[in-house]
């Protein structure tokens, strides 16, 4: 394997199908090497081929269980699949594979996947800074589809779900999710709802309260994608393969309409953002510029200076 202070060597590894160099260029991203920009100079020209689905949900509404189901129905067709699961909340899982993904490991001798547990590891930036870095290596080394799972519902599942071509929103029946995801906001941001575990009482009532909120939510354009609702049961196998049409019916609507290409632009737009705003936090809490910062804040919390004031001293310094 090429060594880390080698970025061809691992982009042209990775290219040629090594995980373990595949798997060292994610590890750069998430420890926010240096090398980062060498490495994504080189594989800038080699994107924008993969398709990228995002799943969220309520913990134990079964995305992992889906995420695996969808990655064998995938790899039936020959297609390349990666799968980043991602853990937003928590500092101290480092990125380590969470226990209910042990269920996705059928897939780790196979060659045509690639699966890797990712958290935000207190970047600044987090998850809108690691993430489309990670999908723009999978998406270079030639994987066909990216799978991003996210572990819960909040604000944080609702950004990952801006970073996705297609995503769907999974909620089981008598858990409330249905409602839940309505409260979290991201009803909006659904392209497909998924009831999962449909063979237990109360699936054609997730059904009924899905539908009765898609109702309710403001008319959409004439031509606008409708979020179809899909009932899987992801344990055995039942409606992935109908899972898999509604997919590639937004795939094919998504390059029909010019949307594709437009959230494509928005995810580059909002990668580039995140990377500047990173980049500004670090010289701001850089040597000297760390110590104007806290003469500043003493400043602003006695009342001397407004923060607006003290914003403008300290970009002007």
């Amino acid at each position: 394997m090429a060594e880390a202070g080698e970025p061809e060597a691992l982009v042209s590894a990775a290219d040629g199908g090594d995980p373990r160099a595949l798997a060292r260029l994610i590890s750069l991203v998430e420890n926010g090497s240096p090398q980062l920009r060498d490495v994504m100079r080189l594989i800038a020209p080699r994107t924008g081929r993969a398709r990228v689905v995002g799943l969220t949900g309520a913990p134990g509404v079964g995305k992992s269980t889906i995420t695996g189901a969808l990655v064998s129905a995938y790899r039936t067709e020959q297609l390349r699949v990666g799968v980043i699961a991602v853990d937003p909340t928590s500092p101290f899982t480092g990125g380590a594979l969470l226990g209910d993904r042990v269920r996705m490991q059928e897939h780790a001798t196979d060659g045509g996947v690639f699966i890797r547990s990712m958290a935000s590891r207190g970047h600044l930036g987090g998850l809108s800074w690691a993430v489309p870095q990670a999908l723009r290596i999978l998406d270079a080394a030639g994987f066909d589809v990216v799978l991003i799972e996210t572990v819960g519902v909040g604000q944080a599942e609702v950004a990952i779900a801006s970073l996705a071509d297609t995503t769907l929103v999974i909620v089981a029946p008598g858990m409330g999710d249905s409602v839940q995801a309505a409260k979290a906001g991201i009803l909006e941001i659904a392209d497909i709802f998924v009831v999962n575990k449909s063979d237990r009482p109360g699936a054609q009532e997730a059904v009924r309260d899905l539908r009765a909120m898609l109702a309710m939510a403001p008319q959409r354009d004439e031509g606008a994608w409708k979020p179809p609702i899909v009932l899987s049961s992801a344990a055995s196998g039942e409606g992935i393969g109908d899972l898999v049409g509604r997919l590639d019916e937004h795939a094919s609507w998504l390059a029909e309409s010019g949307e594709g290409e437009r959230r494509r632009v928005a995810r580059a737009r909002e990668e580039i953002t995140a990377l500047a705003v990173a980049q500004v936090r670090e010289r701001l809490g850089a040597l000297p510029g760390e110590a104007r910062l806290e003469d500043l804040a003493g400043q602003v919390a006695s009342g001397k200076l407004d923060p607006y004031s003290a914003a403008d001293e300290l970009i002007d310094g």
